[in-house]
């Protein structure tokens, strides 16, 4: 009985100090970033046919300055969306459905490492 009350004590432990978000790696996250630089850069100011991501994670959706969003993002801005770590890892992998109607193409990074890593990669490079 002892046992299973320290084992339990230290599963709690264990389980209450991993992170609710995996931590990326940011060096893996610049590779991972090479897809979406036919459409975005990292450098503030320069958008392309997407917008900047530099300083995306915090930052209110759709409020790149110079940037035409399409409709479905801009009313996302509006409703207060904000790209936190949890919101972008929700996107990432299924654009289109997270925000129906926007004008991204790319149909999203299916591996939770990926997503994990080009988040890591974003927040190193504000």
């Amino acid at each position: 009985m002892i046992q299973k009350a320290i084992f339990a004590a230290i599963a709690s432990a264990v389980l209450f100090t991993v992170p609710a978000h995996a931590e990326g790696d940011a060096a893996a996250g610049q590779k991972v970033f090479n897809q979406c630089k036919a459409c975005h850069e990292n450098e503030k100011g320069v958008n392309k046919v997407g917008p900047t991501l530099k300083g995306i994670v915090g930052r209110k959706a759709a409020s790149v300055p110079d940037y035409k969003y399409s409709a479905a993002m801009l009313a996302k801005g509006a409703e207060g969306l904000v790209w936190t770590e949890e919101n972008l890892t929700a996107y990432l992998p299924n654009p289109k459905a997270y925000v129906p109607g926007t004008k991204m193409a790319f149909a999203g990074l299916k591996k939770p490492d990926d997503v994990a890593n080009v988040i890591a990669y974003l927040k190193a490079h504000p």
